[in-house]
């Protein structure tokens, strides 16, 4: 029988993006004595301070900055895991970057998927914090990743993710897997069927949700005008 949880609720907390319920159906992962399940994917301070994720995976398309990390680590409550590049970002940029995050503390640090072992053997000589490495294909090698230094695998596979999820299980039964989740409860909970101990959401974005509120607004002014007419 399920235990019966007392919610509190502010006025102004009310309007937040709440993940889907059926992320706690994964098992979560244990980092630091925190068990997490649910990931926003953003760098939006904003959606940050309004959301009941667990923790924030904030991963951006745009060199890695420390002042970015810094802003987002002030601004949330819960823990963050930061991207550091890996990509075309250097080596030794690289690794300053995740020892800068975990000085400014970020819970995590988060490389792309192309980024080669050994940057992640120099980063994991480097810092104490988890190692998330982003894993996009089936036809990765899973193994070196791990044995480099991964601290937890970071599936992002689109419509393969279910199937690259349940290939790394099968191999590693109790290593800690995240992975996207997609937009519907079904397939999220096909994703925490599949292997995944934590689930990564998109929110929508901040413009998204506020051309909704207008639109609300709109046809309540159109509805007065209509009465008065």
């Amino acid at each position: 029988m399920a235990k019966y949880v007392p919610e509190i609720r502010g006025i102004l907390k009310r309007h937040t993006i709440q993940l889907p319920e059926v992320i706690r159906e994964a098992s979560g992962i244990k980092i630091f004595g925190k068990r997490l399940k649910s990931f926003v994917f953003t760098t939006d301070v904003a959606i940050i301070k309004n959301t009941n994720a667990d923790a924030v995976i904030a991963v951006y398309p745009f060199t890695p900055q420390p002042l970015i990390t810094q802003a987002i680590v002030l601004a949330a409550d819960i823990p963050v895991f930061c991207g550091v590049g890996g990509g075309v970002t250097s080596e030794r940029r690289v690794i300053n970057l995740a020892l800068d995050a975990e000085f400014k503390g970020v819970m995590g640090v988060v490389v792309n998927s192309n980024t080669p072992n050994y940057v992640i053997k120099e980063i994991r000589d480097t810092i104490d914090i988890p190692i998330i490495v982003t894993v996009i294909s089936e036809y990765e090698n899973i193994k070196e990743r791990i044995e480099a230094g991964a601290t937890i695998i970071n599936v992002s596979g689109a419509d393969k993710t279910d199937t690259i999820v349940r290939n790394i299980r099968k191999e590693y039964p109790t290593f800690p897997i995240m992975a996207t989740g997609g937009l519907t409860d079904e397939s999220i909970r096909e994703t925490i069927k599949s292997g995944a101990n934590a689930i990564t959401f998109t929110p929508p974005t901040a413009s998204e949700i506020l051309s909704k509120i207008m639109d609300k607004y709109r046809k309540k002014y159109e509805k007065t005008d209509s009465m008065n007419n």
